[in-house]
């Protein structure tokens, strides 16, 4: 197996790690029927599917 050379610093590590955190997906509301739903996505309500506020395809 590999072992390292040197020990690595708390500081290079944590250069490292930097990007790992996690972060919540935003939440926006349809004006339309109030409902939360991610940015950029379309949502469906009450048998129809709704993109930016509008109607955009009638579920069966």
């Amino acid at each position: 197996m590999a072992h390292p050379k040197r020990k690595i610093s708390k500081s290079r590590r944590g250069n490292r790690r930097s990007h790992d955190s996690l972060t919540a997906p935003n939440i926006a509301t349809c004006p339309t029927t109030g409902q939360p739903h991610l940015y950029h996505h379309a949502h469906v309500y009450e048998g129809k599917m709704y993109y930016k506020g509008k109607v955009v395809m009638e579920m069966e």
